[in-house]
């Protein structure tokens, strides 16, 4: 860490020396243009010049950068954004798993994400893994949120936050038509209608995005999904003349998916010789989802200087995944996941799940993972702010009451496989008889942050407050209707302060530096007594713009005491979601983001490129090993899985007023999906890939666009993942060609 500050203050030095020989200075309100739409949602901070002027490290990806590739892979939009690692799982974005500086990726399960200032995950503290992932094709923007001023956003305080702002209410009637169709049978219909007065205003919105998938399954059935999304959002200025404003916005969503998905990968010979192949045993395997939300947001303007938002909230989330869990031969079960890891070994379960042998009957487990969530509540944000003398001041203190819920009503039907691949089911279970238990969770959250602008120097301390209680209610699975006969009940409180304070220096309008520390948080589980995570977080940065290079450099360390591990199927575990202590460890690195334009001022044509660069080092302080550890034997000095060393990614683009042609490149080093240190085996190793994605515009009028898109132009065959269960394929080459009507 010692070296990433000498570095961060060589490179501040070296700025700051070159800025001081220019001979004039702009003045500051001459680049203070705000180049995006600022837009008027429950959001962090709603444009790029606001992110770039936070005390903490900020990443505002605007409409335009998200409209450039048409972005229907949420890995995709943010591979641009610094500090953000991601490992995909089945090529189009579905469930994707994000870290933000080196937090655990499994299913999104440790950043606090959002949509329009709404937590967003199924039951953000009793279950936050994200199996439900807004449509990133739907958003107008994402805003990324990390470092010392994140104590506003929880209940995860460690690596960041993820704002996702939908498409807001227009200020004049207009819409949109946008289709694309291509490789895979792979297709999108998105449009949008809406308009306000004075007094109301509304949208309505639509979105189909499906495919046939880019996996092969011996039946020929497609391997493939269909979703929709439903989005309708009405204002109303309540009275309009009145010297106090007041303004109320309903919002409902509702979204659907059929996916024909597995947990199932491939063995390491397989891959290499098909790595597109499915086995025959995941061909009954589906993914069925739906979720819907209502949204109720009250606006109190009593000056330009004063505000009161409050806003109640309603999440419900259902979804079945049925998929292979085990395979049993000659009376020895194994998870799928075990098998995958030692095909040879475990050969005769192997070839029941490639469907090269008759099996027996009862021979292959699917499991129901059905499941129901919901998550309400009701928040409310106080804003003051004002100027007393040269000093600027702005103080917000926010309150959130939440609950939410998993519930649990699993089966798992038996099958037998012939060696023509067909399944036959031999024994249907009952519903309840897998898993039948709640799981929830009570909330209370505040914050105050206080503002402080005097010169050229911006204070932020602010503090978090956290009381949580966990339960679980397990009915067992003798007790289906749920009688409490057999019932087993659990609990866990916790109750924390989180501080943190952030500054920012401002030499003159093309340098600055910025610093804070912060304390992360991530909650417990329900088991009695268990500790929450815990952390003490760095960072230290400067803001610059030289020679016409813009950009930003970033160290940051972040101190585990008592990093949680979480039980989750999607990386090869059990499922159970049960969080173990994984003790002490050490998360450090640096970010760097550079732009530039090599076209001159007021030319016709723009170059602009941008250079995203993350290092991220990882060491665990202290040994253990258990059954409960899905990192496997751990020795003090170990890396952390899933989390790799470098990442970077270049973006250029050639924009003229007629067409528009953007050519985004990463690179995504290698990872361990086990602990361990030195060179990765073979067998825990996702090798590092290269993919480049090319899009085209053509502006045939005002209204009318032709586009064209191609995902992994190189064709480069390369392994996403190993988990849950063996190798899976990133997306290959695939052509897309559509339009856009604007009115």
């Amino acid at each position: 860490m010692n070296r990433i500050i000498i570095a961060l203050l060589t490179l501040f030095t070296a700025t700051y020396n070159a800025q001081e020989k220019k001979k004039k200075e702009v003045s500051l309100d001459s680049v203070q243009k705000l180049n995006e739409i600022i837009i008027s949602t429950s959001k962090i901070f709603g444009n790029k010049y606001m992110a770039k002027n936070r005390t903490g490290s900020a990443y505002y990806l605007s409409p335009k950068e998200l409209q450039k590739f048409s972005f229907t892979d949420v890995n995709r939009a943010l591979r641009s954004v610094p500090g953000v690692s991601i490992y995909e799982e089945d090529g189009f974005g579905l469930r994707p798993n994000i870290s933000l500086r080196g937090t655990s990726p499994e299913r999104s399960s440790k950043i606090t994400l959002m949509e329009d200032g709404v937590l967003i995950a199924p039951a953000p503290y009793s279950a936050s893994s994200a199996y439900y992932f807004p449509t990133i094709a739907r958003m107008e923007a994402v805003e990324v949120l990390k470092g010392s001023s994140q104590v506003q956003y929880g209940p995860f305080t460690t690596g960041g936050a993820i704002n996702m702002i939908s498409s807001q209410i227009p200020t004049k009637f207009s819409g949109k038509i946008r289709t694309s169709y291509g490789s895979f049978n792979t297709r999108q219909l998105h449009s949008k209608i809406g308009g306000s007065n004075k007094i109301f205003g509304y949208m309505i919105e639509f979105l189909n995005y499906g495919s046939d998938g880019f996996k092969t399954l011996p039946s020929g059935k497609n391997t493939g999904f269909n979703k929709n999304d439903v989005v309708a959002k009405f204002a109303v200025n309540l009275f309009p003349n009145a010297s106090v404003k007041q303004s109320l916005e309903f919002k409902f969503q509702y979204s659907d998916e059929v996916g024909n998905e597995t947990y199932l990968g491939l063995s390491e010979a397989d891959f290499y010789e098909n790595p597109f192949s499915r086995y025959a045993s995941s061909n009954n395997d589906k993914m069925t989802t739906d979720h819907t939300q209502y949204i109720i947001t009250h606006k109190l303007e009593f000056s330009k200087n004063m505000r009161l938002t409050t806003t109640a909230y309603r999440n419900n989330f259902a979804r079945n995944w049925y998929k292979l869990d085990a395979v049993t031969f000659n009376g020895n079960r194994q998870s799928i996941a075990s098998i995958l890891d030692a095909p040879i070994t475990f050969s005769n379960h192997f070839a029941i799940v490639n469907g090269s042998v008759n099996s027996n009957d009862d021979a292959i487990a699917i499991k129901a993972n059905n499941r129901k969530y919901y998550a309400q509540g009701i928040q409310t944000k106080f804003d003051y702010h004002w100027y007393k003398g040269d000093v600027f001041h702005d103080i917000e203190v926010g309150l959130r009451y939440h609950y939410d819920e998993e519930d649990r009503f699993q089966w798992v039907d038996k099958y037998r496989i012939s060696n023509t691949g067909n399944l036959d089911i031999t024994t249907a279970a009952t519903p309840g008889t897998d898993a039948n238990r709640i799981t929830s969770a009570k909330a209370f959250a505040s914050f105050i942050t206080y503002k402080l602008k005097y010169n050229n120097w911006t204070f932020t301390p602010g503090l978090r407050y956290e009381n949580i209680t966990l339960s679980r209610e397990d009915f067992g699975t003798n007790d289906i209707n749920r009688t409490g006969v057999n019932l087993s009940e659990r609990e866990n409180s916790v109750g924390v302060f989180i501080p943190g304070m952030g500054s920012n220096y401002k030499f003159n309008n093309n340098l600055s530096i910025f610093g804070g520390i912060h304390k992360g948080f991530s909650p417990p589980g329900n088991q009695d007594g268990q500790e929450p995570e815990k952390s003490i977080n760095y960072e230290l940065g400067t803001r610059f713009n030289l020679a016409g290079i813009s950009g930003e450099f970033v160290g940051f360390f972040n101190d585990y005491s008592n990093l949680l591990g979480s039980d989750l199927a999607a990386t090869g575990g059990t499922g159970s979601l049960d969080q173990f202590n994984a003790g002490e460890v050490n998360v450090s690195g640096f970010e760097l983001l550079l732009n530039y334009n090599f076209a001159k001022a007021n030319a016709k044509i723009a170059l602009p490129l941008s250079f995203g660069y993350t290092f991220t080092h990882t060491e665990f302080q202290n040994s253990f090993s258990g059954a409960e550890s899905f990192w496997g034997t751990v020795t003090a000095g170990d890396e952390l899985p899933y989390i790799p060393k470098n990442q970077f990614n270049i973006g250029f683009s050639m924009e003229h007023s007629k067409f528009e042609i953007n050519l985004n490149a990463r690179y995504n080093g290698e990872f361990r999906t086990r602990s361990g240190i030195g060179t990765i085996p073979d067998n825990e190793k996702v090798a590092q890939n290269f993919i480049v994605d090319l899009s085209t515009k053509y502006f045939v009028t005002k209204q009318v666009s032709l586009t064209a898109n191609i995902i992994n132009l190189l064709d480069e065959t390369y392994a996403a993942s190993r988990v849950p269960a063996g190798l899976r394929p990133g997306h290959p080459f695939g052509a897309y060609a559509g339009f856009t009507f604007n009115f």
